[in-house]
């Protein structure tokens, strides 16, 4: 193939891949000023149940999806093990049968390591990629499956009754294409690989005034933290999106039969690029990226609250709401979250659905289905 032809392709992946990030804190086609990353699939809200109540979850964290959302929590899940499958037709609003999202997590209480042990797997299937050549023809024989996915592992113990801390370790590949890039005198390859780490805390209140003994609970998770990913060469590197997410879970009132949980989600994306296309390493980025990239941007941070209300005794069928917002200077995305969920004996079953408020919006009427087996 020739230089153009490869730069052609090139071009239209990454073309893909602008798009693509409508999953994490940017929404390029709606704003200029986001802060680009790249494997952006890693930020999706990956499940039905905390996807429903406005993308929060990091102080509740309370099944095998808290790998996500707070992988300490899992520390406080040491009775059984539970596997959570979530599957989504992902921005439906571009009209792309062939995009969609899965999720696999799982849990189990481990006595000999004093903790639980935890796995998820996610994946994106960005659909078929057409071959073009620079004169604009294309060819069947030669289109492809373009596809990218995460493996985690991840431990967490309590310190205390009421805290708990976790560790987590993640591989993630990305493969925008099977073909060799040569462009210019630079050559590479359009899959790549890195690895990143999460450090997570939950605290629960269990003493002190009685309106918030055993109903508070707070939660922060830092995650992604790791080296650039790189498809041609290390100075054109795209960090990966290192996320800083703090949460807030309030239980309003709980008895026989009704329970009603409030929450809020606070996340900034903790990544510095500069109008050169270079950025910080991670490490450096966790600091420098508070003052904001050219012209502030990435400086603000997603807001985002729901709620749970649980009926039946043991929990039967729950109801959920949310609003997640983010700055126009910085993604520009609102959207309203709504869903439900149903227990009995060892399944659960829940849906989240999305309700945007623009038109024509590629979130748009978004739906999540979640399946849960416990053992």
């Amino acid at each position: 193939m020739e230089v153009t032809s490869l730069m052609h392709k090139r071009k239209c992946i990454f073309l893909m891949l602008s798009i693509l990030m409508l999953m994490n804190l940017t929404d390029l086609i709606y704003s200029q000023n986001a802060v680009s990353t790249g494997v952006p699939f890693l930020l999706i809200g990956p499940n039905s149940r905390f996807g429903a109540m406005g993308e929060t979850g990091t102080a509740i964290a309370d099944d095998a999806t808290a790998m996500h959302w707070n992988p300490s929590g899992l520390a406080f899940q040491d009775k059984g093990t539970e596997v959570n499958f979530t599957h989504s037709p992902w921005l439906a609003g571009l009209g792309l049968s062939d995009l969609f999202y899965d999720y696999l997590a799982a849990k189990k209480p481990i006595k000999s390591l004093n903790g639980v042990v935890g796995f998820d797997f996610t994946y994106l299937n960005i659909g078929e990629v057409i071959y073009t050549d620079e004169t604009g023809r294309t060819d069947e024989s030669k289109n492809y499956k373009a596809y990218e996915f995460a493996i985690a592992i991840a431990y967490a113990t309590k310190l205390r009754d009421n805290l708990s801390v976790g560790l987590t370790t993640r591989f993630i590949y990305s493969r925008l294409s099977p073909n060799d890039v040569t462009v210019g005198n630079e050559k590479g390859n359009g899959t790549a690989f890195t690895t990143s780490f999460d450090l997570s805390m939950l605290y629960k209140l269990t003493s002190g005034p009685k309106m918030l003994k055993n109903k508070f609970s707070f939660g922060v998770n830092l995650s992604n933290l790791g080296p650039k990913i790189s498809y041609v060469d290390a100075a054109q590197a795209d960090p990966i999106p290192t996320q800083l997410r703090i949460g807030f879970a309030y239980n309003l009132f709980k008895n026989e039969g009704n329970d009603l949980t409030l929450t809020a989600d606070f996340s900034k994306l903790l990544v510095n690029r500069y109008l050169d296309g270079t950025s910080d390493a991670f490490y450096k980025a966790m600091f420098t990226s508070w003052k904001g990239g050219p012209d502030g941007i990435g400086r603000t941070v997603q807001s985002s609250l729901g709620f749970e209300y649980w009926y039946g005794s043991p929990k039967l069928i729950a109801l959920r709401a949310g609003y997640f917002y983010e700055d126009p200077s910085n993604g520009n995305r609102k959207f309203i979250t709504l869903g439900a969920g149903i227990r009995y004996s060892l399944y659960g079953f829940d849906f989240s659905y999305i309700n945007t408020t623009e038109d024509n919006h590629p979130l748009a009427n978004t739906l999540r289905f979640g399946l849960i087996v416990s053992f």
